[in-house]
């Protein structure tokens, strides 16, 4: 094994993953999840980051480790492919009435070295205020 086979890739600091996890609507059941990714391309091109794969799941299953897309965000994070995960809000990874899975799943990706944002405006603007997006 060489020495760059036993080092995980480093990620381009301007690469990030979209992750889109929307309840569906009653009359347009697919604008949530537009809006989410709009705003998510919106977040990333005014921070200079790249989105280099957008991944989607269906809204619903409060474990983040039971949906086939957060399974792929966890996989991107393991290959180094973005350093950072750019979500519309906490609920997308895990609800409310979840807010461990939530904590356990940013905690897992901070731990590898990426970072999760969100890119809904007031939390976007409290994150900046904060000094921390």
């Amino acid at each position: 094994m060489t020495a760059s086979a036993a080092r995980p890739h480093r990620p381009d600091p301007c690469s990030a993953v979209l992750y889109v996890c929307a309840e569906r609507g009653r009359d347009n059941p697919g604008l949530a999840a537009e809006r989410a990714e709009m705003e998510g391309r919106g977040y990333a091109a005014a921070r200079g980051l790249r989105v280099a794969e957008v991944v989607r799941d269906p809204y619903g299953d409060p474990e983040p480790l039971r949906r086939e897309g957060w399974r792929r965000v966890r996989a991107l994070a393991v290959a180094g492919t973005a350093a950072t995960v750019i979500v519309r809000w906490p609920a997308a990874i895990a609800p409310d009435s979840a807010v461990d899975l939530r904590h356990r799943e940013v905690r897992w990706l901070q731990d590898r070295g990426v970072q999760v944002c969100f890119s809904w405006a007031p939390l976007a603007a409290q994150a900046q205020r904060a000094g921390r997006a």
